[in-house]
Order: structure tokens, then C-alpha cells, then sequence
């Protein structure tokens, strides 16, 4: 199950890296080549909670590879992209499309207990961050040669073929489902009533998507908006403002990171890469460690949360004071675990409070909370920069502060049987 989801960040992350290159390449200023940029955070704010939603409404079979097929045409587009014109065109459809991610998490959501959750997300971050590892590195080798990022980009569109293709043969049926948490017993064992739930949920989704995927698109979109209007209602702000608040944090502290770097310790940017690809590889054993981790608090994802969040304010004002690069290298070894496990934990608090019936819905909103701080941070960023290099992780120590004192504060609110869960009201 894993697979798709590494395949697809690999090919992404070819890409990625080389697009600022290509679009001066074809004669864009920097300031058309930031609009454009900008274009793709602006449409995945606005996009991700409805994708989200209809892959409720839907079914994630169904969902994901429309996404899929669809992030495949833009990169097919972008990789023939001879124009600033086609270039923007093609960012449209993968701005729009491009949440598998979100959905890949909704999915494994479905498949595992509640109790299992944290483990199984941690497993998925692992891939993603292998990934991220490996796909800058194949794309900046494709770079070199004639047309390399034509090349980069077809070879990446292939990968959302294959990976559609993938994603058709998966198995959705109940008796697969079943054989899946079976092979998962060896390492997670599932109690019996666990799996009999998790039957009785796959037969029921499966039961409204063969409903809901032939309904008229009008009926869609009204379902979708009845969605997102209930998750407004909800008392899910303090979760949705703390993820906010780590994401900005966190934002500001990678966003002059290089730059810093070489102001302060006169550190190459070289240097700075190598740290940044070290930091990615520990966050690959994080994801892995977050079952003994869970096994240790016994479960209680909020309590994880809590103590990663004020561990990671802890290493960011750690680097805001360093005095050699050493503290720097030891700030990023150890923040590389903290976020990688507040990151989870925040989604699976969101699941968990939210309910998994619209977990879809729960991922979007949360994907669109992450873009606002990606919209913002880069503004704070420059305007704290302007008095010290120190200015963004200062900020971020700050805004993770608050972030602290908002869960602190609603404590009492969460916790039952070593769960975190929403009390009645």
C-alpha cells in the first residue's frame, strides 16, 4: 500500500526543484515567476477540503485516481511547457488535483484501528520522506542532460500512470481488507472485535460509495458543502489553530535556514543541503519509532503532541541562540524526530475527535490550514528578517509557544482510557 505513495513523491520531488530553473529559462521575471508559483498554494488552499470531502461522498478508490490521472495531465503538460503561458496552464490541474496525499492518509485511516493509526501514519511519513530523499537527487542528475527537464517531467507523469494503474488493482474488496490486517498482525496484532468493526465499516462505506458515485454532480456538491459546514460547526478550532501555529513555526524555521546559515557561521550552502537531506533521513527513523512512542504514552496522542510540540519550541530556540554550527547540527538532529512525530499526531488527533465517517473532509481542512501558513509565513519571514537573521525561529519560538498554551489550556477537554477523544457535550 505504500508503493503508490512513495512513487508518487519521488516523481514529484524530480520535478519540484527544477521548476524556478525551467520558468526563467522560458523569459519570466521573478516577479511573474512568484505569481505563478504563488498560483499552485492559492488553488491547493481552496481545493484540498472539497477533494477531501468528495472522496467522502465517493469513495477513495474512485477519488484518488481522478487525482491521480489528473496531477499525470499537468506534469504531461509541464513537460511541454515551451511557453510562460503553457507553463501557468499546466499548474492548473495539479493545483487543483493534487491531494493524494490527503486522501492516501483517509484511505489508511479506513484500513487500521484507531489504536494502530499513529503506527501505520508514522510508516507512511517514512515513505514519503524516502521519497523526498531520493527524488532530488535522480532529477538533479536528469537536469544535466539535453532537455532534462522535459525529460523529468514526462518520467514523472509516467510515475502517476503507473501509480494510477496501481491504485485500479488495489484491493477493495472486504476479504482483501481482511487478508491486509492479517499479514499486519505480526508487528500489530488487531483484537477480534477490532477486526469484526473494521468489516461491518469497510461493508457500509462500500455500500454508500456504489450510492453516492452515481449521483448527480449537484447532489455532490451540495453533500460536499453539508460537509463542510458541519466541520465548521464543530469545536475542532483549537486542534485546526495548533496545527496552524506548529506549521507557521516550523515554516519560519526552515525559511531562511541557508541563508542564515552563511550570515551567521559562514556556512556554504553545500553545507546547509547536506544537513537538510541528514535532517530528511532522520525523519525517515522517526516515522518508524512512533510504535514503541505510542506503546510508551500508552496511546495518548494528545499527550504526544503536547510534549513533541514544546520539544520542537525547545530546539528551534535552541538554533535561534546557537553559538557554533555544532548546536545547529544538534537542534536539527533531534527537531527532525519532534516534528515528524507532531505532524502525525496532529492528523491523528484530527481523526480522532473528528470521527472517521468524514476523515476525508477532516484531511482537507487540515491541508488547507497548512497552506494558509504557506501563503504567510514567507511574509513574516521577511519582514522579522529585516531586524536579525535570528528574526524567523525568534518568531517561531513564539508562535509555538502559543500553540503550547492553547493545549495546555484544553486539556481536561481530551482524554479517556488513555485515548484522546472528545468528551460529550
Amino acid at each position: 500500500l505504500y508503493l503508490p505513495f512513495f512513487q508518487d513523491l519521488f516523481g514529484v520531488s524530480m520535478v519540484v526543484p527544477l521548476m524556478n530553473l525551467h520558468i526563467k529559462s522560458l523569459g519570466a521575471s521573478h516577479t511573474v515567476a512568484g505569481i505563478i508559483g504563488s498560483l499552485y498554494g492559492v488553488m491547493q488552499l481552496f481545493s484540498s477540503t472539497f477533494v477531501g470531502c468528495w472522496s467522502d461522498i465517493v469513495g477513495r478508490q474512485y477519488s484518488l485516481l481522478a487525482c491521480i490521472l489528473l496531477s499525470a495531465l499537468g506534469y504531461f503538460l509541464l513537460g511541454t511547457s515551451t511557453t510562460v503561458l503553457l507553463f501557468a496552464i499546466s499548474r492548473v490541474p495539479v493545483g487543483i488535483f493534487k491531494h493524494t496525499l490527503s486522501i492516501s492518509k483517509a484511505l489508511l485511516s479506513d484500513l487500521v484501528s484507531e489504536r494502530d493509526r499513529p503506527l501505520v501514519m508514522g510508516r507512511f511519513n517514512a515513505a514519503s520522506s524516502v521519497g523526498f530523499i531520493l527524488g532530488p537527487v535522480v532529477g538533479g542528475y536528469l537536469a544535466e542532460l539535453e532537455g532534462g527537464f522535459y525529460q523529468t517531467s514526462f518520467i514523472c507523469a509516467s510515475i502517476f500512470l503507473l501509480n494510477g494503474g496501481l491504485v485500479w488493482m488495489l484491493p477493495w474488496n472486504e476479504e482483501n481488507t481482511g487478508r491486509w490486517e492479517h499479514q499486519d498482525k505480526g508487528t500489530n496484532s488487531f483484537s477480534a472485535k477490532a477486526n469484526y468493526d473494521l468489516h461491518l465499516k469497510s461493508a457500509a462505506n462500500r455500500a454508500v460509495t456504489n450510492n453516492n458515485v452515481f449521483q448527480s454532480p449537484w447532489i455532490q456538491v451540495a453533500t460536499v458543502l453539508k460537509k463542510i459546514k458541519g466541520i465548521a460547526c464543530s469545536n475542532l478550532w483549537d486542534i485546526f489553530l495548533v496545527r496552524f501555529l506548529m506549521s507557521v513555526a516550523i515554516l519560519l524555521y526552515y525559511s531562511n535556514f541557508t541563508l542564515a546559515l552563511e550570515e551567521r557561521f559562514g556556512v556554504k550552502p553545500l553545507f546547509s543541503g547536506y544537513l537538510t537531506s541528514y535532517s530528511s533521513a532522520l525523519g525517515v527513523l522517526a516515522g518508524c519509532l512512533l510504535g514503541p512512542i505510542t506503546r510508551l504514552y500508552q496511546h495518548n496522542t494528545y499527550r504526544i503532541l503536547l510534549h513533541s510540540s514544546t520539544f520542537t519550541c525547545t530546539l528551534i530556540l535552541l538554533y535561534a541562540s546557537a553559538l557554533n554550527i555544532w548546536m545547529v547540527i544538534l537542534s536539527s538532529t533531534f527537531l527532525a524526530f519532534s516534528t515528524t512525530i507532531g505532524r502525525t499526531c496532529i492528523i491523528d488527533l484530527e481523526l480522532t475527535v473528528g470521527g472517521n465517517e468524514a476523515s476525508g473532509t477532516l484531511l482537507g481542512v487540515g491541508q488547507s490550514v497548512t497552506s494558509v501558513g504557506r501563503i504567510i509565513a514567507p511574509l513574516l519571514s521577511g519582514i522579522s528578517q529585516e531586524f536579525s537573521p535570528c528574526g524567523p525561529p525568534s518568531l517561531a519560538v513564539g508562535l509555538a509557544l502559543v500553540a503550547i498554551l492553547i493545549m495546555n489550556a484544553n486539556k481536561q477537554k481530551y482524554c479517556s482510557h488513555g485515548n484522546v477523544k472528545l468528551k460529550n457535550q
